[in-house]
């Protein structure tokens, strides 16, 4: 794609004005349409999508694992304000990490049901890429946990550092969902 092609779909995106084809900005008197994006899942996909018990384990354990952030982020919030329940904080974010594992393997073995692959299918390549900073960011967490390594403060900070990465990839994957709705709606 040409970068002026790209410099076209990110102003089309932003420019509400009415006036775009008085200063270049169209041809033909229409806006700049962004190229069609290929569906998520193709019909084969999305039959084996909904067969397969694993969408409701995904569906079950994404929201779980949100719960169990939340409070794993409240109390690192609070041992890092006031240095109190260091034990309970540090047992939430093992309890998350376990939680992020468990949610790992049955969203591989998910997608190895629905695309063929354990990781990595195009259609949730650069969620999977960055799925892998998430676990070693809870797994660097939980070794130093494990091996008493670095003070308590510098362990909160860790996992400050895996909860943000787990909030981006966690928003890849709504975003993601939300594509995938948007393509059965216009189906």
């Amino acid at each position: 794609m040409s970068s002026t092609t790209l410099l076209d779909r990110v102003i089309a995106t932003v420019d509400a004005s009415p006036h775009g084809c008085a200063s270049g900005r169209c041809t033909r008197h229409h806006a700049v349409q962004a190229p069609a994006r290929k569906p998520l899942y193709t019909q084969e996909e999305r039959s084996r999508r909904d067969a397969t018990k694993w969408t409701l384990v995904q569906g079950l354990l994404a929201p779980f694992q949100f719960l169990v952030f939340l409070v794993s982020l409240s109390l690192v919030i609070i041992y890092l304000g006031i240095g109190e329940y260091q034990l309970a904080t540090e047992v939430s974010i093992v309890l998350k990490t376990l939680v992020l594992y468990t949610i790992m393997v049955t969203g591989a073995i998910w997608e190895k049901i629905v695309f063929g692959k354990y990781l990595f299918a195009p259609a949730f390549y650069w969620e999977d890429v960055f799925s892998m900073l998430v676990i070693a960011l809870h797994t660097a967490y939980l070794w130093a946990f494990l091996a008493d390594s670095g003070t308590p403060e510098f362990r909160m900070w860790l996992a400050l550092a895996a909860y943000a990465a787990y909030v981006v990839n966690a928003t890849q994957f709504i975003l993601k969902l939300r594509a995938a709705r948007l393509d059965t709606r216009s189906a």
